[in-house]
């Protein structure tokens, strides 16, 4: 990654929890439900608002949501697993029974569990284990915490495209064609010369005008999800908004970035990290002081005047789950 700029600033993770009394991030409930019905959709929308010139870099945004083909599926009567796309890296589930809680579990063929909250209708899971076996899990609540198995499925998976699950919405990145986070993707990116200066641009756009909303991290609930649309409309938010936000603007313009969860230390955190071109893929937020790169917290650049008080180093992160 050759510096260019003095004194620019490149978006790599997002720091999603700051601490667990800051920061609440939960697990997953009252996710808005990707399209069932598209992918491979070219957002359409006005064009930038902006006068700067337009960059050399294609900055078409392609937004990839979730399809339900019904090609392959596995189920019963409440459940319906569609497997059409595992090769492009994701599931889609569906539970149409009574029951107000229910679990899905995704098991990969590195032992990671993921665990997800379903609702109504057809959502987008990733398959972030890479290529292998599966098992699939849909679990009932009877109560409290105590729940019963509904349904399991082993299925076998070959991805083609190992950048798939992280250039899809699904129930954590939740975006659509239709989504204003697309529109002001488009906006931002569009006098951007090559990948590195989206993101640039983005989280620069992100840092100046979003502001912490320390109200919503003391009260947020476990299960919350972001939607991407109201946390851009109101410029503020916890660290998981101002993640899901910038992963969306991301992924719509074709540069994989994955959402990563776990901890910073002994606190509970999620940030992003995004595949460069000649790189790879990249964790840290960096900066380039005209010297050297340095890491820095992109949640407190958001609200700090000196972002560079609060310097971490990358060997702190340890990812437990990506999305």
């Amino acid at each position: 990654m050759t510096p260019r700029t003095k004194g620019r600033f490149i978006l790599l993770p997002m720091l999603l929890c700051v601490c667990l009394t800051l920061c609440s991030c939960g697990s997953n409930e009252s996710a808005e439900k990707p399209s069932a019905a598209s992918s491979d959709t070219v957002a359409k929308d006005s064009s930038p608002a902006t006068t700067a010139a337009a960059g050399s870099r294609d900055n078409t945004p392609v937004v990839l949501t979730g399809s339900a083909d019904g090609t392959v599926t596995y189920g019963n009567d409440s459940v319906t697993v569609d497997a059409s796309h595992t090769e492009e890296g994701y599931l889609m589930v569906s539970y149409s029974g009574s029951n107000s809680k229910v679990k899905l579990q995704i098991t990969g063929s590195d032992e990671i569990t993921y665990t997800y909250n379903l609702h109504d209708g057809y959502e987008t899971f990733p398959l972030t284990s890479g290529s292998g076996s599966y098992t699939v899990g849909v679990f009932e609540n009877i109560e409290g915490t105590s729940y019963s198995t509904l349904f399991t499925q082993a299925i076998d998976v070959t991805i083609q495209d190992e950048f798939g699950p992280y250039l899809y919405a699904n129930q954590y990145v939740n975006f659509s064609a239709d989504s204003k986070v697309i529109s002001k993707a488009m906006e931002l990116s569009a006098s951007a010369n090559d990948d590195l200066e989206v993101i640039e641009n983005v989280y620069n756009y992100i840092i100046t005008n979003f502001t912490y909303d320390y109200d919503k991290a003391a009260s947020v609930q476990s299960g919350y999800l972001p939607d991407v649309d109201d946390v851009l409309a109101s410029q503020t938010g916890i660290c998981f908004d101002y993640a899901a936000v910038m992963a969306s603007m991301l992924r719509c313009e074709r540069i994989p970035t994955r959402l990563e969860v776990g901890y910073m230390g002994d606190v509970y955190h999620a940030w992003i990290s995004t595949y460069i071109k000649d790189k790879g893929w990249v964790n840290g937020i960096i900066e380039f002081d005209g010297n050297d790169w340095k890491l820095m917290d992109p949640t407190f650049a958001s609200t700090s005047s000196d972002p560079k008080d609060f310097l971490t180093q990358t060997d702190e992160y340890i990812t437990k789950y990506v999305y």
